[in-house]
């Protein structure tokens, strides 16, 4: 018998999500287009909209990761680090330094480290809903304001969009959804309850990310922080982040060949793996072979149509600059090409916020000029 197709309720629900935000928006701007004041040119008018909408934007984005940190903060967790956009503020030796950081398909994040694990339990809830309360507090509260506020136009307007905005974000965010592959806030608050293995992770990855704001590497961390999860717990995206954690410190150690062969395993494996993370891995791979045998079948293979889009698209990434580097010095046998890239990467290296992740990017570096060297003198 057929096997009936599941239907991905959390891509067809964030789809009307989104296009109710779509409406609502377009709405509020079709209503004040007509309202352009006297003696205001109609393009201006138009512009002063569109800066109002983005705005909103801006502000919800700001909110419900600020909504975060305060939930986070009433739960007993330690502020890590705070990204909007590409600009992040992390605390390292006792003050915020602000760096920059990009991750395709992330518009905000805010990292806290958790407080110790009491009998295998630990307060999520309120952290992992506190972006959806703010937005729809924001929502709320844009919504009393307009009244008093209809008189003037622009501002009108941007509460307006900042309440339609703040009720999607909070729906998108609040309602327990699975999207693309990866499980929103209010998923996790529901999840993270149900699943010790997720918690755990969940509790080791914001420690990770934590000490990385103090300049450890990962194989300078605890080592029972790393734990590869069995087969069926990598189906859960939560989980299979922590495998992609275990690979990284075996990549740290220079155990090349194990790192390998758990990635590829990972990769394999894992139903739950979000595409950042196998973009990523993927980069490593390739990093793992060019340094061994750079086989320029194996490579072929790795960098798919996919994976060069998904460098393209992290171009900043210093993982993505390594691996192109090394790529473009061993298999392209471009030093001139190379040596650009490089540049690239000592760029990005100033502002990136890990610092420790630098460190062990350079070693990778000079593996591939020692391997690059020895070749030019056979």
């Amino acid at each position: 018998m057929k096997q009936r197709k599941r239907i991905p309720w959390g891509q067809v629900i964030g789809m009307g999500l989104s296009l109710a935000m779509g409406v609502g928006c377009g709405v509020v701007l079709a209503g004040f287009l007509d309202r352009c004041p006297g003696g205001t040119a109609w393009p201006l008018w138009a512009l002063g909209l569109a800066a109002a909408f983005l705005a909103a934007i801006l502000a919800q984005v700001i909110l419900h990761e600020a909504g975060h940190l305060v939930c986070g903060l009433l739960s007993g967790y330690r502020f890590s680090s705070f990204r909007v956009g590409s600009l992040m503020w992390v605390k390292a030796d006792g003050r915020l330094r602000l760096r920059r950081l990009r991750l395709a398909g992330t518009g905000g994040q805010c990292l806290m480290s958790p407080p110790d694990m009491v009998d295998g339990s630990l307060p999520v809830t309120l952290y992992n809903f506190g972006g959806a309360l703010a937005n729809l507090l924001t929502a709320a509260l844009s919504l009393l304001l307009y009244g008093p506020a209809r008189d003037v136009p622009l501002l009108a307007a941007f509460l307006l969009f900042l309440a339609v905005i703040g009720i999607f974000m909070a729906a998108m965010n609040g309602i327990p959804l699975r999207l693309g592959g990866i499980d929103n806030d209010g998923h996790n608050a529901l999840a993270l309850r149900r699943d010790p293995a997720a918690l755990r992770a969940f509790w080791g990855q914001m420690r990770v990310a934590e000490a990385q704001t103090r300049g450890l590497r990962l194989r300078e961390m605890p080592e029972d922080w790393f734990w590869m999860p069995g087969d069926e717990a990598l189906r859960n995206p939560m989980t299979a982040a922590q495998g992609v954690l275990v690979c990284n410190r075996l990549l740290d150690e220079g155990r090349l060949a194990e790192a390998d062969r758990a990635m590829a395993l990972l990769r394999a494996v894992s139903q739950g793996l979000p595409g950042l993370y196998r973009g990523l891995l993927l980069c490593d791979r390739v990093t793992v072979e060019l340094l061994g045998e750079a086989r320029p079948a194996v490579l072929e293979g790795f960098l798919t149509q996919e994976q060069v889009k998904f460098m393209g698209q992290m171009k900043r990434f210093p993982t993505v600059l390594r691996t192109r580097y090394l790529h473009t010095l061993l298999a392209e046998k471009d030093a001139a090409k190379a040596e650009r890239i490089r540049q690239d990467f000592e760029r990005a290296a100033k502002t990136y916020p890990y610092p420790a992740d630098i460190t062990a990017e350079r070693e990778l570096l000079a593996l591939g000029d020692a391997k690059a060297a020895g070749i030019a003198k056979t």
